[in-house]
């Protein structure tokens, strides 16, 4: 993608959505760590049916660490991959309880050292709760910043520092919010659908998917 196409390109990303937010349902910061932590390989959807009966009886790291493991488990084991991720939720509270005063940390050195957060979760958490610009990279991201010629990288943190260096200061804050959710609806792995993308026209990716009543 030119640079000059950058600029556009969110600009017409902004205009048909203004304050983007996360998918994810929280009212904490807390609550926002744990539903990211729970999202890997999961669906927005599948952590928020669990996360509603789990924050309703347990949300903060103090109460989550009062249900054990076992009992977090029967909250969350809709969810894949449920035993690991409870297991290193239930780490997580522990080092929030014991080395943070119970509060989430907001520098990105704490936040990566909490079992099952990584730099992905780290991004999430600093952008959305703390207001830093910061590019969490998800599959979706990871996908969209290449076919558009974007941001293209061999790994998340390539697309990351590339994305950092792209996208104009005054889109960086809901930058990864509008990637995320264009690449979920519209630029999606099987078949884009090109024909209703309202950035085609800056983006890379040849040929252009056709509507579905043109396509043989």
């Amino acid at each position: 993608m030119k640079a000059a196409d950058i600029e556009p390109f969110f600009a017409t990303l902004k205009a048909a959505n203004p304050m983007p937010a996360s998918e994810l349902e929280y009212s904490t910061v807390f609550e926002l760590l744990v539903a990211v932590l729970l999202s890997a390989q999961a669906t927005d959807a599948g952590v928020n049916k669990a996360t509603r009966r789990l924050f309703h009886v347990a949300n903060t790291p103090q109460a989550i660490l009062a249900l054990g493991e076992e009992g977090l488990k029967e909250y969350i084991k809709t969810i894949g991959l449920y035993r690991m991720k409870a297991k290193h939720l239930m780490e997580t509270c522990r080092i929030l309880v014991e080395q943070h005063g119970g509060k989430v940390p907001r520098d990105r050195e704490s936040l990566e050292a909490l079992p099952g957060v990584g730099r992905k979760t780290a991004n999430v958490v600093l952008n959305v709760a703390f207001g830093e610009e910061a590019m969490a990279v998800d599959t979706h991201i990871f996908r969209v910043s290449n076919r558009t010629g974007l941001a293209p990288g061999k790994t998340p943190l390539e697309v990351e520092q590339k994305l950092m260096q792209r996208v104009p200061p005054a889109y960086r804050q809901d930058a990864h919010h509008w990637l995320i959710l264009h690449g979920r609806y519209v630029c999606v792995a099987r078949l884009p659908k090109c024909w209703e993308c309202a950035v085609a026209r800056w983006c890379d990716y040849r040929p252009k998917t056709p509507p579905p009543a043109l396509r043989a």
